[in-house]
């Protein structure tokens, strides 16, 4: 019994010493944390994505605090946690808009042809060692999956032999950007509404060979557009984000509808009468005479002619233009 007792006090007694030990060298140890790196991580989204470019979260907060990184550098955060990190640091944050990954290329396996049937790994970049992949355009998505497969968030899908991604998810990391062998995701605003999606730099009688619904570089959608918005370059054309104002005359336009936009969405512009003075501006800047009316009398939008682009309301003087 003694023995016993002996033992447990002993025990006691080291755990008592080595608790004592333990406490004093936290103390001496103790690295301190600067109470802005804390701060700026509570204002992160946790995503921990490396879309900033530093190991995850924390170290994108303690790169901020050191002055390495800017306060607008979390591009899933966006402006919310720009600005909620740039009051921590004291400096005004003038965050971008939220961008997400898209894929150029509606080449499914209903539309776009295969040169052969490819038997090998299910991976993208495994069948573009093969000949350039299995598809009939060389610049088209391959469809196997290594995107879903880099993508942490749950975010892509492969559907009909395309990878299609859910805006929703996306956090803008990049990731799928790196992984695709094709070079077939981009970067785009999350607010864009209309998209060239097609990555084929051939001309139009090859493209019409591989897939249906490829750019045949007609240029049409470079002539409808009203806000010069559209460049055309290698045998495609590319949107200005920063021109485009979402009015997807383009969209229309295009005869082998590789631009896609939601038309069923679109916008229309609605003056408010009693706000209206008829001063005309609108009808004067609008691109496609969409507004009527006498001067000094309240105007009106013919609906019909409406794209919705919003520069009458831009203009509007009186704030008495709405898009709904």
């Amino acid at each position: 019994m003694n023995s016993i007792l002996s033992a447990v006090l002993t025990l006691g007694g080291l755990g008592l010493l080595f608790g004592i030990g333990l406490a004093i060298a936290s103390k001496v140890f103790a690295v301190e944390v600067d109470p802005k790196v804390e701060a700026i991580r509570e204002a992160l989204p946790g995503a921990n994505c490396g879309a900033c470019g530093y190991p995850g979260c924390d170290g994108f907060a303690s790169a901020v605090a050191a002055g390495k990184a800017p306060v607008n550098g979390c591009p899933v955060g966006g402006a919310e946690s720009a600005g909620k990190i740039g009051e921590i640091m004291g400096v005004n944050a003038e965050a971008g808009e939220k961008k997400v990954a898209r894929v150029k290329c509606k080449g499914n396996n209903s539309v776009s042809k295969e040169r052969y049937e490819y038997k090998g790994i299910e991976d993208c970049k495994a069948a573009a060692m093969v000949a350039g992949g299995n598809k009939a355009c060389e610049y088209g998505c391959l469809g196997f999956g290594t995107c879903v497969d880099a993508c942490n968030f749950d975010a892509i899908k492969i559907i009909d032999g395309v990878a299609v991604i859910d805006p929703e998810k996306c956090t803008g990391c990049g990731n799928c950007v790196d992984a695709c062998p094709k070079s077939v995701i981009e970067m785009v605003p999350y607010s864009q509404k209309v998209f060239v999606d097609c990555n084929s730099k051939d001309f139009g009688k090859e493209v019409k060979q591989s897939c249906t619904v490829g750019c045949i570089g007609c240029q049409l959608c470079v002539k409808a557009c009203p806000f010069d918005a559209i460049e055309f370059e290698n045998n495609l054309p590319k949107i200005n984000y920063d021109k485009c104002k979402n009015c997807m005359l383009c969209a229309e336009k295009c005869p082998t509808k590789a631009i896609t936009a939601q038309l069923e969405n679109r916008k229309k512009a609605e003056i408010v009468e009693e706000d209206c003075v008829g001063c005309t501006i609108c009808a004067k800047n609008c691109p496609v005479d969409a507004i009527e009316g006498e001067l000094k009398q309240p105007h009106k939008v013919i609906e019909d002619k409406c794209i919705g682009c919003g520069v009458c309301a831009e203009k509007c003087p009186k704030d008495a233009i709405k898009l709904k």
